[in-house]
């Protein structure tokens, strides 16, 4: 199984706020630079975790970015799932397998993918970032 750009940008958005001091308000640009992300691709990532109530945004001139929960509330499993487009690991209809029903194959690896998910709803976004210096260090922070 492979995460799409789009929840591993997600991600990385959602680290860079959780280091900000005191919930500070950053722009899309600062996230952008920080990760060599063009800024429309970040656009969408943050639309999308606003419309899930996991950032919030504030516009005009003073505006930006900020969490809108704590890192200890935000579950790493429930940003994945609300991310990924689909969470199906195979789909025997497109283009039809003529195994289909017959296999294993689908039931086997959903069951892989519910121990990933229940794996991952162990650690928050709070898990990530236990090493705050660090990380900044390596965004090269000013």
């Amino acid at each position: 199984m492979q995460l799409t750009q789009y929840t591993d940008f997600s991600l990385r958005l959602l680290i860079f706020l959780a280091l900000q001091n005191d919930n500070k308000l950053v722009t899309i640009n600062d996230v952008a630079q920080h990760f060599c992300i063009l800024k429309n691709h970040l656009s969408k990532v943050v639309n999308q975790l606003a419309k899930h109530g996991y950032v919030k945004t504030v516009r005009g001139k003073n505006g930006g970015i900020c969490l809108a929960k704590k890192p200890e509330q935000i579950n790493l499993s429930d940003i994945v799932e609300a991310m990924e487009n689909t969470i199906d690991v195979v789909n025997c209809q497109k283009p039809a397998c003529p195994l289909n029903g017959h296999c294993e194959l689908k039931g086997i690896l959903n069951e892989a993918q519910n121990a990933f998910f229940s794996k991952l709803s162990q650690y928050s976004l709070a898990d990530i970032c236990t090493k705050p210096k660090k990380l900044k260090n390596l965004l090269n922070w000013t």
